[in-house]
């Protein structure tokens, strides 16, 4: 008859078992979880015990000679169990066991996995239960890569309260694979880690080293599903690029971008695509702190982050560091929805040659000043990225110069090109050389950034000689830019240019800079130049006519046409 159940009590009959051994062969077990659609199969399974008793009123349990075998399938992984613990005893006064082994294999698509627990020393009671000493080791490999790790450590859990803690785990990590630069990476590994099992949550303190670098790393789950995480990581020093396998000839050509292409296909276009999705379904908090890292040739310093991740949007706030003799500070932002991705920047002091050399192996400029860049743009691919690109930018330099070209030579060479293209449209196209610059002293420009095209209306750049304003259009996207440059020659008493420069002071030429970043085209446009001389001309004879000829304009046109 069932127990009667008073108000406020509840039944509670113990669970007794008493089995004098169990033997299963060659059974079978399938599993169909109709909600995900994923279907897991035992199959060749095998167990065998000696005695089996247990109590749960006493809380008692002693279990002999237990094994277990069998092999499995879920979706298209196979996969293969054994266990084997010669005995175990658990009573609320004292508990012991003799070693326990776990073996399981996983293998499929390219991948395998071989697993082994080992848990010796056990002792303790009921509540109260203490392993001598837990190892882990774990052998993967996948395509080239191989993993073999190995952890252990002592173990105290508390049945009871249901929690579990590792005070001293010790271990180490190898990583294999050719295309690495050192073809193997070994990590040597420290610290603890607690699991509260009914709260759901854990703590892990872990820290490593391996080359130069020492990195420690702290973890704490507040709930294990959905995930919550917080941490906290810090690394001395970082050189991502000494890990990461050097760039084939072939892949450098694919990456620059080529005229008239708007798109690739194949291995290029599955390598340019990007997809934030992995973003979803986590909830993480946390700071991260590096000495010194460099990161695709790009060295920083100081770096300080503070890191969010909530309903697949990642905001990495307030974001400061150290580089190229300079600061930046701002925010990054990464959205799952749309693929969107969002980029705020102040940069100060920064030396902008060596910047530009790293970030994008361009030598355009030198100086050393501010930029400040707030983009964002979204697109399921690197490519259309950027030419989704959208914002606001900003520079401010100083004692630089220009790379590629000498406006003070060039103006240097008017005189005889005005000579020669008097009725002609246009001055012969200069590519850029690799000796040439044009010094300055101050220069600033802004641009507007819309469907990865920047616009710029207010370069302007100072020097005691020349003064050079601008507009023109730069096309991120297409990875080239037109651009019309007029530089005005001010004054020649000393500097680039000298004497020769005198016949061509105070007038101001046109230079229209077009082409691919990597091939930049400098063209003089003088034809405009060649007529607006030619009108002076008659003008000053006109006025020589009434008396009335500007003695200034005379002088200049002399210098120019050597009459």
């Amino acid at each position: 008859a069932p127990p009667k159940v008073g108000a406020g009590d509840t039944a509670s009959t113990p669970l007794q078992i008493d089995i004098a051994g169990i033997k299963i062969a060659n059974a079978q077990l399938t599993w169909r979880d109709e909600k995900s659609r994923e279907t897991t199969t035992l199959s060749n399974l095998d167990l065998g015990s000696g005695r089996v008793q247990a109590d749960s009123g006493r809380h008692t349990l002693a279990v002999d000679a237990l094994s277990l075998a069998a092999k499995g399938k879920t979706g298209a992984d196979s996969f293969e169990l054994k266990l084997d613990v010669p005995r175990l005893n658990i009573s609320p006064d004292k508990s012991s066991g003799e070693t326990l082994n776990l073996t399981a294999n996983l293998a499929g698509s390219g991948r395998t996995l071989v697993a082994k627990l080992v848990l010796s020393g056990v002792e303790g009671n009921a509540k109260a239960l203490k392993i001598g000493k837990l190892v882990l080791d774990l052998d993967a490999k996948a395509g080239e890569s191989t993993l073999k790790a190995r952890i252990d450590s002592p173990v105290a859990a508390d049945i009871a309260a249901q929690t579990v803690a590792l005070e001293k785990l010790a271990g180490s990590i190898d990583l294999a694979n050719p295309k690495m630069p050192m073809k193997q990476l070994k990590l040597p590994l420290s610290g603890s880690l607690r699991a509260d099992l009914a709260k759901q949550s854990a703590a892990l303190d872990l820290g490593t080293r391996f080359d130069e670098s020492n990195i420690a790393l702290k973890l704490k789950v507040a709930k294990f599903a959905p995930l919550a995480l917080g941490f906290d990581l810090d690394i001395d020093t970082l050189n991502v690029d000494k890990y990461m396998p050097p760039k084939k000839a072939e892949e450098k050509a694919a990456a620059a971008p080529a005229e008239g292409k708007t798109g690739s296909g194949g291995k290029d276009a599955a390598a340019d695509k990007l997809d934030f999705s992995a973003l979803k379904g986590h909830d993480v908090n946390g700071a991260l702190r590096i000495g010194s890292l460099q990161v695709s040739k790009l060295k920083l310093a100081k770096l300080n982050a503070k890191i969010r991740l909530a309903g697949g949007r990642l905001e990495v706030s307030p974001l400061t560091m150290n580089l190229y003799e300079g600061s930046a500070s701002g925010s990054l932002s990464l959205n799952a929805a749309g693929n969107q991705a969002g980029l705020k920047q102040n940069l100060t002091g920064i030396s902008i040659n060596p910047l530009m050399k790293d970030l994008a192996d361009k030598d355009l400029l030198e100086g050393r000043g501010n930029v400040a860049l707030d983009v964002t743009s979204q697109g399921g691919s690197v490519a259309a990225m950027k030419k989704a690109l959208a914002g606001t930018a900003s520079l401010s330099l100083k004692d630089g110069a220009i790379k590629g070209i000498n406006l003070a030579q060039t103006m240097r060479d008017i005189k005889a090109k005005l000579g020669a293209l008097q009725g002609k449209a246009e001055g012969a196209t200069q590519k850029a050389r690799a000796g040439d610059k044009t010094d300055f002293s101050e220069l600033t420009a802004s641009l507007k950034i819309a469907n990865g095209v920047a616009r710029n209306d207010d370069l302007a750049m100072k020097s005691p000689f020349l003064r050079l304003a601008g507009a023109g259009d730069i096309d991120i996207g297409a990875g080239q830019m037109n651009y019309l440059a007029k530089a005005t020659l001010v004054n020649t008493s000393a500097g680039q240019g000298g004497k020769e420069a005198d016949k061509v002071k105070g007038l101001t030429v046109p230079v229209r800079v077009t082409g691919p970043f990597d091939a930049l085209s400098y063209k003089p446009e003088l034809g405009d130049l060649a007529a607006d001389m030619a009108k002076a001309k008659l003008e000053e004879k006109a006025g020589a006519i009434t008396g009335k000829g500007d003695s200034k304009l005379k002088d200049k046109l002399k210098g120019l046409f050597g009459k």
